[in-house]
């Protein structure tokens, strides 16, 4: 059997969209106040898509940046893969679509959809496609306009979720370096805490469902909370048995930017600083699948990134899903 290759990620890149909407606006649609969702979630703002931006926009920018740091052309990818689920249309994949606009003309494309875990699953399997030597060069991106599938008369579920994208690309590295454990996992035992209940073949759209307004996210809020107290740290703890380190082992950990309090939690099983996270969830609120990303380029953009450093990727989200690798950067 041939030796699998060392795989890292090697250039990254996210987009926000211009527009902010902050707690006090919020104030103005529902009944809420800004105190309530900082103190309960930590979320101070988030941006929102302009009308005339889908997923696709905001994937094609975030892909731009990440091709750029990676000095990557778009004719040397093998394979894109857009974690979303909020794509441009029910078919054809948003990778497809966005294959076509970057001109990556030799590429593969598929969508991936494991809500806020997206970007890790992502990564996970487009690495094994590189390490197994099927493909040099990978592209995965996750992108989001979750405002569009937003009740905003619901003050439970409108407060939390912003609109972003970021993509990260995957190449071989040199030995030592690169992806050295990560854990895929889920709980399709409880979905229906977290979803779309409308729009599928399950319940087709009609005039009922859109007047029952079940084209809209809905979430049991106490139970996603439950479950992403105890995923975040098994996610973790698996992926760093795999890679034969301990939580003291990590220079920084970047978890799905979804609610402070989880945080505090996963930081607090392990001993650990909350410094050790990345947040910045009070910027741009729960993004889904673009989460991990956009906090991942910002901790590189300020410095909380150098080479050597183990850096763990964390997402929990719908599904129920979580998944978790461990890195050490190569750049």
């Amino acid at each position: 059997m041939a030796e699998l290759k060392t795989v890292g990620i090697i250039g990254v890149g996210s987009y926000a969209p211009e527009r902010v909407m902050t707690n006090f606006e919020l104030e103005k649609i529902v009944e809420t106040n800004d105190e309530w969702i900082r103190t309960r979630t930590g979320i101070q703002e988030r941006r929102i898509a302009a009308e005339d931006e889908a997923c696709s926009d905001l994937a094609y920018n975030a892909a731009l940046k990440a091709l750029e740091n990676s000095d990557t052309k778009p004719e040397e990818l093998d394979l894109i893969i857009v974690a979303t689920i909020t794509p441009d249309y029910p078919f054809p994949a948003t990778a497809a679509l966005l294959q076509r606009r970057l001109g990556a003309t030799t590429a593969g494309a598929f969508d991936l959809e494991a809500a806020c875990s997206g970007l890790v699953y992502g990564i996970v399997t487009g690495a094994n496609f590189i390490a197994t030597g099927a493909y040099k060069k990978v592209l995965v991106i996750g992108a989001e306009v979750l405002s569009r599938i937003l009740d905003w008369e619901d003050r439970n579920t409108c407060v939390l979720f912003g609109d972003g994208a970021a993509a990260v690309v995957l190449g071989e590295v040199e030995d030592g370096y690169g992806i050295k454990g990560f854990h895929l996992g889920a709980k399709g035992d409880i979905e229906k805490v977290l979803y779309q209940p409308a729009g599928g073949s399950m319940t087709p759209a009609s005039f009922d469902s859109v007047s029952a307004k079940q084209h809209f996210l809905k979430m049991q809020g106490p139970e996603v909370f439950k479950f992403a107290v105890k995923a975040l740290p098994d996610g973790l703890e698996k992926a760093l048995e795999k890679s034969a380190m301990d939580a003291s082992d990590l220079d920084l950990v970047v978890p799905h930017q979804a609610n402070m309090r989880i945080i505090q939690s996963a930081a607090k099983r392990f001993n650990i600083s909350t410094d050790k996270f990345y947040l910045n969830l009070h910027k741009y609120g729960n993004t889904s699948s673009a989460s991990v990303g956009l906090a991942l380029a910002e901790a590189i953009e300020t410095g909380r990134v150098k080479k050597g450093d183990n850096i763990a990727l964390v997402g929990f989200g719908a599904g129920l899903t979580y998944a978790s690798c461990i890195i050490k950067w190569a750049k």
